[in-house]
């Protein structure tokens, strides 16, 4: 039995939801999310979003400092337009019930964090992220014709492919009539049809063995998108945050807000040595690209596996009311910020590249839209500057919300799509081999495709990959479908697609640092 509604969100996060509040006062709204419904990038995100409030700010100083840190390769007029347009969409939050910081006087009290040259970032405590999931998780469920469907995982976009059309990248008019999905409760596989489809599945940071993203971030839109023949581009502009926590074990990493730099902390080797002046006039404030590649380097030539942030020389008390949970999260381990430093390493953190989307979210196929980190706007260039992420999101739902909402009425399902068939499949005999088969991606990239790269290192990469491609198609030709199963082969379309990427860019720049190519 199909399912239908007119507007199909999958994923819910910041965009995906903010999204679904403006859809839904024209139409019926799905989301589909693989886990509860609050288990998204955002929820993760501490540090805060970036946005034009008071003077001396301005939106020429936050364009500027944003073309600066994507290194050359931003598009400047997404740029402009996303700058411009982010006063209005943070008041959009806050209606929706944000509760971001003030001082004593009113004002927002807002941050400063590495690559700004002004104090732009609202933040909520050091847990911004899962103030704005609370407050627009709490819209949703008051308004009309949203209706969540968590525990649901999305596993392929239907196109002309299901109507046994042959479609391929070169093919101008690729459809999106909805997807297939596999409801978690039941173990059945729906078919949704749907007049728009969003991609808001957030980012891919499990193709990495350390990550600061959850464990659900295994970059499904990504890779639905490019099986579907989509337009994927800048995966080889992977961020890795330069601060997680290090504590060998968990995961994912905890993540040492990049705020704590902004309000004075400072990176230092393990025999107590400032080293950020060597890499940059900034130093521990200088974009994240630098900073990750210079703890990565102090590491290597040193032997050690972790660089100190010394927050010691903080005020103890301001320290706890801007970062609560941090503070208590080391305290946990025993570390007390104001007698020690804390241990931290770089890890997987953003993908700045994407599907390939206009001004408005919309994908290089029909009716599909996607936004939030899955997507490529062009704001991000080569490196996305601090906390321009959960802007990114709010300003595209809302472009994306527009477009499609004048469009629906036009948009007519296809009811010609067939339910799914499981025939010949059966469940693995062993689990041991998606298992084993998922850290073998993860110790690829991570030795070879991390913060610094060689063609040699990749070539290795690639060879690898495509023997674990080869042997996951045949299983998943012949294995009744799971989420671990589909997890692994997005997984490996995304390591695939960053590589492929890679290799293809013959410069050093951003995030892509190839030994090759060094930066002049």
């Amino acid at each position: 039995m199909k399912k239908k509604s007119d507007f199909l969100v999958i994923g819910s996060g910041i965009a995906g939801l903010s999204y679904a509040l403006k859809a839904a006062e024209h139409g019926s709204v799905f989301m589909i999310t693989k886990a509860n419904e609050d288990e998204s990038n955002t929820k993760y995100a501490q540090g805060g979003i970036a946005a034009v409030m008071y003077s001396p700010d301005s939106y020429e100083k936050h364009i500027k400092d944003t073309l600066i840190a994507g290194d050359g390769i931003c598009d400047e007029e997404i740029v402009r337009m996303v700058i411009i347009e982010s006063t209005e969409r943070i008041n959009d939050l806050i209606k929706w019930g944000a509760q971001f910081d003030k001082t004593k006087s009113g004002e927002y009290d807002l941050a400063k964090e590495g690559g700004h040259s002004e104090n732009r970032i609202l933040h909520h405590k050091d847990n911004t992220g899962f103030e704005i999931e609370r407050a627009l998780l709490s819209q949703v469920h008051s308004t009309k014709n949203i209706t969540i469907f968590d525990h649901h995982f999305a596993i392929d976009i239907l196109t002309q492919h299901h109507l046994g059309k042959e479609v391929n990248s070169r093919t101008p008019d690729i459809q999106c009539y909805g997807a297939y999905v596999l409801n978690l409760k039941t173990n059945k596989i729906e078919t949704i049809l749907a007049k728009t489809t969003l991609m808001a599945t957030g980012g891919a940071g499990q193709v990495y063995s350390t990550t600061t993203n959850p464990s659900i971030a295994t970059g499904d839109g990504v890779a639905m998108v490019y099986r579907a023949k989509g337009h994927v581009e800048g995966m080889e502009f992977y961020q890795f945050h330069p601060t997680s926590l290090y504590n060998p074990g968990e995961s994912p990493s905890f993540l040492i807000s990049e705020a704590v730099r902004g309000f004075g902390a400072v990176l230092k080797t393990i025999d107590g040595k400032e080293f950020m002046q060597k890499y940059d006039k900034r130093k521990s404030l200088a974009p994240r690209d630098i900073v990750a590649r210079a703890i990565d380097n102090e590491m290597k030539i040193r032997g050690d596996d972790f660089v100190y942030l010394d927050c010691t020389h903080l005020d103890k008390e301001n320290f706890i009311i801007h970062f609560p949970n941090i503070y208590n999260k080391c305290l946990s381990l025993g570390i007390d910020i104001t007698k020690e430093c804390i241990p931290v390493v770089p890890a997987a953190h953003y993908m700045c590249g994407g599907i390939k989307v206009n001004k408005n979210g919309k994908s290089s196929i029909n009716n599909l839209y996607a936004i939030g980190e899955c997507s490529s706007t062009g704001l991000h260039g080569a490196n996305r500057l601090a906390s321009n992420s959960l802007l990114e999101a709010i300003v595209y739902s809302h472009r994306a919300a527009v477009e499609t909402i004048d469009k629906i009425k036009q948009i007519q399902f296809c009811e010609a799509i067939p339910d799914w068939n499981a025939e010949g499949t059966a469940h693995p005999e062993e689990m041991v081999l998606l298992i084993q088969s998922l850290r073998e991606v993860q110790a690829i990239m991570t030795n070879y495709v991390g913060i610094v790269r060689s063609d040699l290192r990749l070539q290795r990469a690639f060879d690898r990959l495509e023997i674990l491609y080869k042997e996951n198609e045949a299983l998943y030709l012949k294995t009744t479908i799971s989420p671990k199963l589909c997890e692994l082969r997005n997984l490996i379309n995304v390591a695939y697609i960053i590589i492929k990427h890679a290799r293809a860019r013959k410069e050093s720049v951003g995030l892509h640092y190839s030994m090759n190519y060094p930066k002049k």
